[in-house]
């Protein structure tokens, strides 16, 4: 892991309903390249908030994201050309269901012009054979099990090579046979050094992949530290209790 800072979040806020509710309160963090930040917390404290701010999916109200070097609150920026280099896994997969296995893949590489469809395509199938799923590419998404719809759907955005992966809970939809098997390629991607922000209630996922797990609550950032520091010595009071309540 480098110590090259890929992003960069500055007193990042956002309120919803014309400032009546508080999702996140000058919220700072950076992620660097190569590393696995984990964000854990309780239903409403900010991480889904936070993560979905990355990729400015959620415009913040105040505050700075910096991407490679790049402002991209800046209104001038242009958000989508930085939004290709964060691929985006939500909590519901997403597919089009008008689309086999392999459209739903190609589709956007294609026609950014990032790629050939026969490259595309290339690309695809190795990515399908590396998740298991290489028999499914003919298929659609009717006929896939939420175990194999959740992993076509993070190689979908692998095939746009980019250089950050955002996770929104996404095993949270699945049923709990199923969760394994989308843990496990997460896995293999942390392995090979891909730059990942997860946002989980799997706490063994935290604790043996992260390299980095924040614990957010009320829209700031609580506490932070390794997987060791936060599940075995955490320091603040609404993190033991947090952890007393899902260990």
């Amino acid at each position: 892991m480098t110590t090259d800072v890929l992003i960069r979040v500055d007193n990042l806020s956002k309120q919803f309903g014309g400032g009546a509710i508080n999702a996140l309160n000058g919220v700072s963090a950076e992620i660097r390249r190569g590393e696995v930040v984990v964000v854990i917390g309780p239903s409403g404290s900010g991480k889904s908030t936070f993560l979905r701010c990355l990729n400015l999916l959620e415009l913040p109200t105040g505050g700075t994201i910096t991407f490679e070097g790049t402002d991209i609150t800046d209104p001038k920026v242009n958000i989508n050309r930085h939004r290709q280099k964060m691929g985006m896994v939500f909590q519901h997969f997403n597919l089009f269901p008008n689309m086999t296995v392999l459209k739903n893949m190609t589709v956007a590489p294609v026609r950014l012009g990032k790629k050939s469809r026969a490259d595309a395509e290339k690309q695809a199938m190795e990515l399908l054979e590396r998740v298991g799923l290489a028999d499914r590419a003919g298929a659609y998404p009717n006929q896939l099990s939420g175990g194999q719809k959740q992993r076509v759907a993070i190689v979908r955005a692998l095939c746009m090579d980019p250089d950050v992966m955002l996770f929104d809970e996404p095993t949270s939809a699945l049923d709990p046979e199923m969760v394994g098997e989308v843990l496990e390629v997460m896995k293999r991607l942390a392995h090979q050094g891909m730059t990942m922000v997860v946002v989980t209630h799997e706490m063994g996922f935290a604790r043996e992949v992260g390299d980095r797990v924040i614990f957010m609550d009320g829209g700031t950032i609580v506490e932070q530290g390794s997987p060791d520091e936060i599940f075995n010595h955490p320091n603040h009071p609404r993190l033991q209790d947090f952890l007393r309540k899902v260990l």
